[in-house]
């Protein structure tokens, strides 16, 4: 192979792997992430545990905090772990629900099919 062709195989390489690791990157700066999934199992766990208390992402016990998208934002719930630490940890008025009670991977399909579904 000639040096010309090998340097232009060798750049080739370069700007691949350097075009895959910017978005990569990129992707990890700006906190991008792929959308969460509402699985089977998330849904059932979520009628089965919150629906009671969330029928279709409302709130019976306080109104002004459903489950959508912009009003969990507005109280720094933006993630499926921030979901399990308010199952864990909630506000007055919500049941706590340890892991004892909802094991952690259950919790997190509680919490995808949540940020998947109320939008």
């Amino acid at each position: 192979m000639s040096a010309r062709r090998l340097g232009y195989w060798v750049g080739a390489v370069t700007l691949g792997a350097a075009l895959a690791g910017c978005s990569e990157e990129s992707a990890k700066t700006t906190g991008s992430a792929p959308p969460p999934t509402a699985s089977k199992r998330g849904e059932e766990l979520f009628r089965e545990r919150c629906a009671p208390c969330h029928p279709d992402g409302g709130n019976r016990i306080n109104p002004k905090k459903t489950l959508h998208a912009r009003v969990l934002a507005d109280n720094g719930i933006k993630s499926a772990g921030d979901i399990v630490r308010v199952m864990r940890k909630p506000g007055p008025g919500m049941t706590s629900f340890d892991p004892a009670a909802i094991p952690d991977r259950d919790a997190t399909l509680i919490a995808e099919y949540v940020l998947a579904t109320f939008k």
